[in-house]
């Protein structure tokens, strides 16, 4: 019986917030799904600690962003991942599962498969190795045992170019779709008539994509506005670039919303019509949520040389990739300009063939995607139980 049977050991190693969103929700699939008793060590966060995770060290020690922040945190995150490689080889899980952060778990699960290559090891939310620095697929058959895939397409190329088991177990965002009504509620909250025309305008969430892209889609509105009197512009935001937004939209040419918060930009997508976003997950969630898009990034030229040369896919818009053709228009860099995204975006606005195409390709893609089956967070228990010694 589950009652009487010798508890297994499952060590978990997230390396920042977003990793311990995947990691609470796991555990707790795992411990639903499994017919015996788990433990778990390793490290964590709040989400993890809550669902009973022994943490080595607190999360925070190596949830750091930007070149600056880890060089001056350099000597203490070494010694956090001489820690927990030393964590799995005294204590010696049945297995391992390692969460995003690839710069701080994958340094760690080579360590482990090097002094114990026994210990299964799996590596949940695949780093993008498809687009560039493709190399490292085959370096990542040498420590892991699985890869857990947040994409569909992902299995068939670590299959094809590392000879590694991947499994697809769906995206969270899967999960974070508008409620049903929240776009009629948000037009009335916001006082924008129902019959008016809404774009969702997201300009990135960090501060140099706002101030590379914000002017820019501001620009594109004024060319809107003169095809479109009745448009009206949404703009999700996160707290720490809402004043550099608020600013930067004051003067645009159409009534903005700006909004703030998870809930609110979900039902945002509810509401609109439509679609200009950078470049980034956010292009998904629009895509899952049904909104037809137009994509745009521009980026220093430096950057901008380095990643076209290392770029080993056709796009750069998620849902293109995985309808494998080009169906969300995209203009990168240069190709950025008011006139042109306006364009694009006017047959979205309307009731035109292009939108209706649009939205189907949307719906193949919540389709090919798994919208309405099982969690993500239980397909990935399901597909880490299975690799248990001995279960």
């Amino acid at each position: 019986m589950a009652e009487t049977a010798k508890p297994r050991h499952i060590m978990l190693v997230a390396g920042e917030t977003s990793g311990d969103a995947l990691g609470g929700p796991l555990m707790q699939a795992m411990k639903k799904l499994s017919p015996v008793p788990l433990t778990f060590s390793g490290v964590g966060g709040e989400r993890m600690l809550a669902e009973g995770m022994e943490s080595v060290f607190p999360m925070t020690d190596i949830a750091v962003m930007g070149p600056k922040e880890i060089i001056a945190r350099l000597p203490l995150i070494l010694k956090r991942m001489r820690e927990t490689s030393n964590h799995a080889l005294e204590t010696r899980p049945d297995l391992i599962v390692m969460i995003d952060a690839p710069e701080f778990t994958h340094n760690v699960a080579r360590r482990i498969a090097r002094k114990a290559p026994e210990i299964p090891i799996i590596d949940y939310v695949a780093p993008t190795v498809w687009a560039w620095r493709q190399g490292r697929a085959k370096a990542m058959a040498k420590k892991f045992r699985r890869v857990l895939a947040l994409l569909p397409f992902e299995p068939q190329f670590f299959a094809a170019h590392a000879g590694l088991e991947c499994v697809y177990v769906g995206h969270p965002a899967i999960e974070r779709v508008p409620e049903e009504g929240a776009g009629k509620a948000f037009r009335d909250r916001h006082g924008i008539p129902h019959e008016a025309r809404l774009l969702a305008v997201l300009p990135g969430s960090r501060t140099n994509e706002v101030n590379r892209l914000t002017d820019l889609f501001g620009e594109t509105l004024a060319v809107l506005a003169r095809a479109l009197p009745d448009l009206h512009a949404v703009v999700p935001t996160v707290p720490h670039v809402r004043e550099t937004v608020r600013a930067k939209t004051a003067d645009w040419p159409v009534r903005t919303v700006l909004t703030e918060g998870e809930a609110e930009k979900f039902a945002a997508f509810d509401a609109a019509d439509a679609a200009l976003a950078a470049s980034g997950t956010v292009a998904l969630e629009l895509g899952l949520a049904r909104v037809p898009m137009v994509i745009a990034y521009r980026s220093d030229p430096v950057t901008a040389f380095a990643i076209g040369r290392m770029l080993k896919v056709p796009s750069v818009v998620l849902p293109n990739l995985i309808l494998d053709r080009p169906s969300i228009r995209e203009f990168l860099g240069d190709h950025c300009k008011p006139e042109d995204l306006a364009a694009a975006l006017v047959p979205l606005l309307k009731e035109t063939p292009e939108r209706k195409a649009a939205l189907a390709d949307l719906e193949e893609m919540r389709a090919i995607m798994g919208t309405g089956g099982e969690a993500p967070s239980i397909r990935a228990a399901r597909a880490v139980l299975d690799l248990l010694p001995g279960k």
